[in-house]
């Protein structure tokens, strides 16, 4: 299947940029609407011996949606202490499973600033009905 022809916001532009404002392109196939890559101070709390824990930091500012992929950074390492997953469990609320592989409870660093990259899903996507999804 060809893709459609994408042009501008005002129509097709030929010829040298004519328009104040670049061109605004939609992709012609797939489903990520936008993404963006946020700094979120947080503070977690410990987190328990050999197992994991998912903590939930509300009110964000990103805006976040329980339709959107979320991945999560952590600043600085701390020995023993990973991010397992990462997700939006409910409106602006960041959910982090954190990690704990030592014999010792650890307290990640407080008042860190974690980066937070968001994919947004485009609202009027649906899959095809059949064969591969991402080549459709």
């Amino acid at each position: 299947m060809a893709n459609p022809a994408v042009t501008n916001v005002t129509g097709s532009n030929p010829g040298p940029q004519v328009d104040t404002l670049a061109d605004t392109v939609q992709m012609p196939t797939g489903n990520v609407w936008k993404v963006g890559i946020f700094s979120v101070n947080l503070t977690p709390a410990v987190v328990g011996t050999g197992g994991s824990a998912e903590q939930t930091f509300a009110s964000t500012g990103i805006g976040l949606l329980t339709t959107d992929v979320v991945l999560v950074q952590k600043a600085a390492a701390q020995a023993g202490l990973a991010i397992g997953g990462s997700r939006v469990s409910a409106t602006d609320t960041l959910a982090i499973t954190y990690t704990n592989g030592t014999a010792v409870s650890i307290t990640p660093t407080a008042n860190e600033v974690y980066k937070v990259t968001v994919l947004r899903i485009q609202p009027n996507w649906s899959a095809p009905a059949s064969g591969n999804q991402i080549d459709w």
